[in-house]
């Protein structure tokens, strides 16, 4: 299978990158400002906005458990909302208890995949969306795995950029990184919850399975049916190694070339990629 996959792949990303029509970055028509608002659901709420108009685009940004829209503008290698809202509904929210965002919710340290899950899902629901796709960097990774998991008949294409993964060689990085950064910083805000708590929900999220994408096994990932389009990354939370297996694994997988972040020159034609892929899967 390898030298056929990797020519499958080769070719794959060739012919999508070549096949995409417009030049460097878009230059679309200027579109309406982003509308902002919240999604409740029980003690849950999701800070979201809204921009463009066309086929649903779910995006989610890196930063890990600081993902937020803010990353999206400012922490991304590109801007997605400014890139993709001349032709998609782009739909970005604040991830549960980021620092840099608005949204709130409990530490559900029995499932925390899942509880983040939820809340796209249930955005998404909010909205009035049925089928939709999705675009994430870092953390956006493993949120997209888990999303393909829960909603294999929702989402129709998704693109993982510089996904976050687990190093066989430093299993605790995930956690330690969470711990030292969002960890002291959501018990400074929340004194209401106990520092085992916060080590709890971080232990369940990147040391129960602290291997692979960490959201899901690659017994799924090699059998999910889903379009994706991986752009690979190699620094320590992004493992290069992590995101050519996935893409190795995923039957109807797609894979960027790499480096596509340096020279900067490069990202436009990452972008190319990306918007090609996007209308390939596009529903009519």
């Amino acid at each position: 299978m390898g030298s056929t996959r990797r020519n499958i792949l080769t070719t794959g990303a060739a012919a999508t990158a070549m096949a995409a029509t417009p030049p460097l970055f878009s230059q679309s028509a200027p579109q309406a400002a982003a509308s902002s608002s919240v999604y409740q659901r029980g003690d849950v709420r999701i800070h979201f906005e809204q921009t463009g108009s066309g086929f649903p685009l779910l995006l989610i940004a890196g930063g890990g458990l600081n993902s937020s829209i803010a990353g999206l503008i400012n922490g991304s290698p590109f801007n997605p909302i400014e890139e993709f809202k001349g032709e998609y509904r782009c739909v970005a929210s604040d991830l549960r208890n980021a620092h840099r965002g608005q949204s709130t919710g409990p530490l559900e340290a029995d499932r925390p995949w899942d509880s983040f899950t939820d809340d796209h899902l249930g955005l998404m629901d909010h909205l009035g969306i049925n089928k939709f796709m999705v675009l994430g960097f870092c953390i956006g990774g493993p949120l997209i795995w888990n999303l393909l998991r829960r909603a294999p008949d929702r989402v129709v294409a998704a693109v993982l950029a510089q996904p976050a993964g687990s190093r066989p060689d430093m299993p605790d990085l995930l956690y330690e990184n969470n711990s030292k950064g969002w960890g002291k910083e959501f018990l400074k805000r929340h004194p209401e919850v106990t520092p085992e708590k916060v080590d709890q929900f971080l232990n369940r999220m990147y040391r129960s399975d602290p291997d692979f994408v960490l959201s899901v096994t690659r017994n799924f990932v090699r059998t999910c049916q889903t379009p994706v389009l991986i752009l690979p990354d190699d620094s320590l939370a992004h493992p290069y190694a992590v995101a050519m297996e996935t893409a190795m694994l995923a039957p109807k997988a797609e894979v960027s070339m790499y480096p596509w972040k340096e020279p900067k020159e490069r990202i436009p034609l990452a972008v190319r990629q990306i918007r090609s892929f996007l209308r390939a899967h596009r529903p009519a």
